[in-house]
């Protein structure tokens, strides 16, 4: 079930969103509770990393990532994104244009994710 919480690694904060495996309406949920906690910070102070791994894009879901990446905009300092492969990439593109976020990066494991964002 998606969930989003703040990790701890290398010494820094990083909000966790994952999003695996879940389906539009948990999603949803979890979009709501991130943009409070996001908001809630200081602007241009939050490290991301979401995990997208086993999610089906859908129409619906593109367009809520597109609005849920903008929001975040103001306050994220660096994002890190698992889960893309395939023609999700096309999505993640189109996510990155409509917010005009150039911090968010890919990654294949959870690792390389929070080693990279603990050095932003």
């Amino acid at each position: 079930m998606a969930d989003s919480h703040f990790i701890d690694h290398g010494g820094k904060r990083i909000y966790y969103i994952d999003f695996s495996g879940s389906d539009v309406d948990s999603i949803k949920q979890v979009v709501a509770k991130s943009k409070k906690d996001i908001a809630a910070e200081p602007a241009g102070s939050v490290l991301t990393m979401t995990n997208v791994e086993d999610v089906t894009i859908t129409p619906e879901l593109s367009n809520m990532m597109k609005e849920f990446t903008a929001h975040n905009k103001p306050y994220v300092k660096s994002g890190a994104v698992l889960g893309i492969t395939g023609l999700k990439k096309v999505t993640f593109n189109a996510v990155l244009m409509f917010s005009g976020r150039r911090n968010l990066h890919l990654f294949d494991s959870m690792d390389e994710a929070k080693d990279w964002l603990v050095k932003q």
